[in-house]
């Protein structure tokens, strides 16, 4: 049986003290808005900007502006920076050039994201940690959440489950982007999902 995800988040937010630290990993502000809107009442949130994939420096740079713009425009979250890092996914993207969007390349993209954010997460003193990556209809929650749940099974930290998806994420990262005038990029950000049918 397939397992929610959603329903675990909530399940696991219910054991929570209100204010619960969380280091947030965010792709971008527009995914990052649903997400944060739904998180923010239930946690202290610091939203982490590691994006190794995004290939050239200017996307890389916008996307970073606007994901810090949100947050000093709603104060929904704190913001930790973090090195580009375009060698790491080189690294984790070699041998792997030749597979399709969605197929084992973006999960060593995932798996590569989500192992930095445990480890910052560890380095900070954070006790929960978790991505916004599952909002987007075309990222695989399940495969963000066993690799989550590993990650923090090895660093000693909680891994947040999450589809943000669900109960209309996406749909509602739409509507915030449009209400803060968010800038949403039309690709991942690596150069093979430059060439997506």
């Amino acid at each position: 049986m397939k397992r929610n995800f959603d329903k675990e988040m909530l399940s696991q937010i219910q054991t929570l003290e209100k204010g619960t630290p969380l280091l947030l990993h965010s792709c971008c502000a527009p995914c990052s808005s649903a997400c944060l809107e739904r998180l923010k009442d239930h946690f202290d949130i610091t939203v982490l900007y590691y994006n190794p994939n995004i290939d050239e420096e200017e996307e890389y740079e916008k996307r970073k502006a606007e994901q810090k713009r949100l947050l000093a425009t709603t104060g929904w979250a704190k913001f930790l920076d973090c090195d580009h890092e375009q060698e790491a996914f080189a690294a984790v993207a070699q041998g792997y050039e030749n597979e399709p969007e969605r197929g084992k390349r973006c999960y060593r993209c995932y798996a590569l994201r989500l192992e930095k954010t445990a480890q910052i997460a560890k380095e900070n003193g954070f006790l929960w940690f978790a991505t916004t990556l599952t909002l987007s209809p075309y990222k695989n929650a399940e495969w963000l959440n066993e690799i989550g749940e590993n990650v923090g099974g090895r660093y000693a930290i909680n891994y947040l489950f999450t589809d943000f998806k669900k109960r209309g994420g996406y749909h509602r990262s739409i509507e915030l982007s449009n209400e803060y005038g968010l800038y949403r990029q039309d690709f991942c950000g690596c150069t093979f999902s430059k060439k997506r049918p």
